[in-house]
């Protein structure tokens, strides 16, 4: 353990840490290891002690416990390099004890005499976790294993790249939002200049008393195991026989194929790229990725297996492949879930990220009968919007993006990409039980129709914010002006059609397919998607988002001029 005078030297020696860039949404994120080339770590072991002490504050604030109990914490990390030390901080910081020594929660400064009393109890789930499981940590009722907690901390950077790392928050009404998170950044940064040696070593000698190591993962696969069990009509092994195949990328969804699989009685031989490992040597985690996808396909062909599964590095997102070695990512993963939610909630709404295609429409609501509602990019954005028409009457039991996030209401709305994997397990132990085996074939028959583009692009113009054309205004109200100029000019154009409801950018139908131009959630970059019928009429359309954009000096169209001059 580093000494509190050492530890306060490396604060005052370091550079100042700008906080509120290290929020990504409704996540925070942030470089930790220090060694590539322009990357300076700015998610410093300081500035993680700020951030959770900063959501301690932010947890004593809401759930304003009683002054007989403390308040639970459970904190789990994925495979990442620098995971471990950031969970040290973690647990040493966002003890009770260190809001009482510095004075900041209103409930600290009215309690200061229980000090001793009311430290936060911390849950530090051992070994490896996904973010899944921490949710469920707020949701589990089980005294054995101190739950439920009041709040739950994932040190995660989902697929990034080894050197990256951040953090997700949890309470029982599920993950927080921006505005959430900028609170705590906020926060954090005060806290982070008003560190001291003396709270500094009071904190260090709470943190053996307070903090518990408990394998809630056991819990967690337990009661996927159990869902399996239950849909076959609580057959003990109702995968006995079945093939699957897990690659977990060497992030934390290894657990996948020894506590959930097996156990339901499925062989797991070819499963690969479960030990966790944070440099991510054999393909990044990541079900979108085109190597990664390659990789699982392959294992389940070599291996002749029934189906193969694939998962982010903390398990959030996931994807399939069937025993021919047909993806099941993207649409037609959105296909395969709303065919199995239709059929439980027929007529339900759907609601989608803003990339989805137009095929994925027409089945959704021609073949299965259902509506899709398609609204902005990122996960929680598709989740809240899912609770929000719930609230208003319009029953909606799927939340899901390309990415492989899903969210069901079942599932308390939570993105869990191991439960999206056991729906689809429960199909196929259903399937079995009422005498119809056919292995990944229940599954692929039931998106036959899914009509998909033969062309599908996605290019990033990157915004330029140093140029002179942006006359000293942000990215953001540049990227705005471009899309502005590009629905003028498209509404004029009769082989276009602007899509009569678009909830993000700029989204046209013509020439057989669509593009979407709109403005990266985080970043000063413009993704444009193209999905069209042939490779001619997706240039054709590229042609038209370059006839509007190109006057604009500070937008990087490289790429899209090459693509239409291929």
């Amino acid at each position: 353990m580093m000494a509190a005078a050492q530890f306060r030297s490396a604060i005052s020696s370091s550079e100042k840490v700008d906080f509120l860039k290290l929020q990504n949404g409704s996540d925070i994120r942030g470089v930790a290891v220090a060694g590539v080339v322009r990357e300076p770590v700015n998610l410093t072991e300081p500035a993680t002690e700020a951030i959770a002490a900063a959501f301690a504050e932010w947890l004593l604030e809401k759930k304003k416990p009683a002054e007989s109990r403390r308040l639970r914490v459970s904190i789990g990390h994925d495979s990442r390099i620098s995971a471990q030390k950031l969970q040290f901080r973690v647990e040493l910081l966002v003890l009770e004890l260190r809001l009482f020594s510095m004075g900041f929660s209103k409930h600290v400064r009215e309690n200061k005499d229980e000090a001793q009393a009311m430290l936060i109890c911390v849950n530090s789930v051992c070994r490896l976790a996904s973010t899944p499981a921490m949710f469920n940590s707020t949701l589990t009722e089980d005294e054995n294993f101190l739950c439920p907690v009041d709040g739950s901390i994932m040190i995660t950077a989902s697929h990034l790249p080894y050197n990256r790392n951040g953090f997700k928050f949890f309470t029982n009404t599920g993950g927080l939002g921006k505005a959430d998170i900028k609170d705590i950044l906020e926060h954090a940064a005060n806290i982070y200049e008003k560190f001291t040696d003396e709270s500094l070593k009071k904190s260090e000698q709470a943190a053996n008393a307070a903090v518990r190591k408990v394998d809630y993962m056991a819990v967690y696969t337990s009661d996927l195991v159990a869902a399996v069990r239950k849909a076959a009509g609580n057959i003990e092994k109702p995968l006995e026989g079945f093939h699957v195949i897990v690659d977990a990328g060497n992030g934390a969804g290894g657990f996948f194929a020894g506590k959930v699989l097996e156990p339901l009685g499925a062989i797991t031989i070819g499963s690969q790229f479960l030990e966790p490992d944070g440099m991510f040597p054999n393909h990044i985690p990541n079900p979108e990725d085109k190597a990664a996808m390659k990789a699982i396909t392959q294992a389940v062909l070599q291996n002749k297996a029934d189906l193969g599964i694939i998962f982010d590095t903390d398990v959030d997102r996931s994807a399939a492949v069937d025993s021919t070695g047909h993806e099941i990512n993207r649409n037609r993963l959105i296909a395969l879930m709303s065919a199995l939610v239709l059929e439980e909630h027929p007529g339900t709404t759907i609601v989608t990220d803003c990339v989805t295609s137009d095929g994925l429409t027409a089945f959704i609501e021609k073949k299965l009968g259902g509506k899709h509602h398609r609204f902005k990019r990122g996960y929680k954005n598709v989740i809240d919007e899912a609770v929000r028409l719930n609230s208003i009457g319009e029953e909606s039991h799927l939340a899901i993006e390309t990415s492989g996030h899903g969210a069901l209401k079942e599932n308390h709305w939570l993105d869990d990409g191991a439960y999206l994997m056991v729906k689809l397990l429960n199909k196929l132990a259903s399937a079995r039980a009422s005498g119809s085996d056919s292995g990944s074939k229940v599954l692929t028959n039931l998106i036959e129709g899914l009509e998909e583009a033969a062309v599908a692009v996605e290019l990033r113009l990157k915004i330029d914010q140093n140029h002179a054309d942006l006359k000293g205004g942000s990215f953001r109200d540049y990227g705005e002006a471009v899309l502005k100029h590009l629905e003028n000019t498209t509404s004029s154009d009769p082989k276009l059609q602007k899509a009569p409801i678009n909830y993000e950018g700029v989204r046209v139908s013509g020439h057989g397919g669509w593009f979407l131009l709109r403005l990266s959630l985080h970043d000063p970059v413009l993704p444009l998607n193209i999905e069209a019928p042939s490779n001619e009429d997706a240039v054709k359309l590229g042609l038209a988002v370059l006839a509007a954009v190109k006057e604009f000096a500070a937008l990087e169209i490289s790429a899209l001029d090459k693509f239409v001059h291929q």
